[in-house]
């Protein structure tokens, strides 16, 4: 853990009122996965991306389930913060525990379950807009390093569970359909 709240204390040199501002508003985008349900929705809303807004709407579950459910509260790891406390933080104390990085689970899942949808005009922004909030995780001190890439492999299991899990029961679906 030390080398890890060395980094995290290097990346608070980085800070500038401009940066500070970004990183909040980013980071505020991955809260409770608000941004990437969002997306499943107006996806599952427009029937030539249906399939791509149940692909994301199961990825995103499964990863809220391996994440939130069971991952977080068994390895119940504290918070960078509460370890050193003399850091000033610039968004709210969030409650739960620090591992994985939910913020950047449920954003590599999303980009994963877009990839396997076929979306291809919206994985490519997704990944970089993943990017930027598992690094705003880091830049404003509420995740250890190996938090976030917790967070993203989880992320790519899930996003890749999700997607498998969809485009199963979807296929089982027509072939019931098709007996019928």
């Amino acid at each position: 853990m030390g080398m890890e709240i060395q980094i995290l204390d290097w990346l608070q040199k980085l800070h500038t009122p401009v940066l500070d501002k970004i990183m909040c508003l980013i980071t505020r985008l991955g809260d409770a996965g608000i941004l990437w349900i969002l997306l499943a929705a107006v996806l599952l809303l427009i029937p030539k991306t249906r399939k791509g807004g149940l692909i994301l709407a199961g990825a995103l579950v499964v990863d809220a389930l391996l994440c939130n459910v069971i991952l977080k509260p068994l390895v119940a790891r504290i918070r960078p913060y509460d370890v050193n406390t003399a850091v000033q933080l610039l968004v709210s104390k969030p409650v739960d525990y620090s591992f994985p990085s939910g913020h950047t689970a449920a954003s590599f899942a999303s980009v994963v379950a877009l990839f396997m949808a076929g979306e291809r005009k919206l994985w490519k922004p997704a990944l970089v807009l993943a990017v930027l909030i598992a690094f705003s995780r880091l830049y404003l001190y509420v995740h250890y390093p190996t938090d976030v890439l917790g967070g993203l492999i989880l992320g790519l299991i899930a996003g890749y569970l999700g997607s498998r899990l969809v485009l199963w029961l979807m296929a089982k679906r027509e072939n019931c359909r098709a007996a019928a």
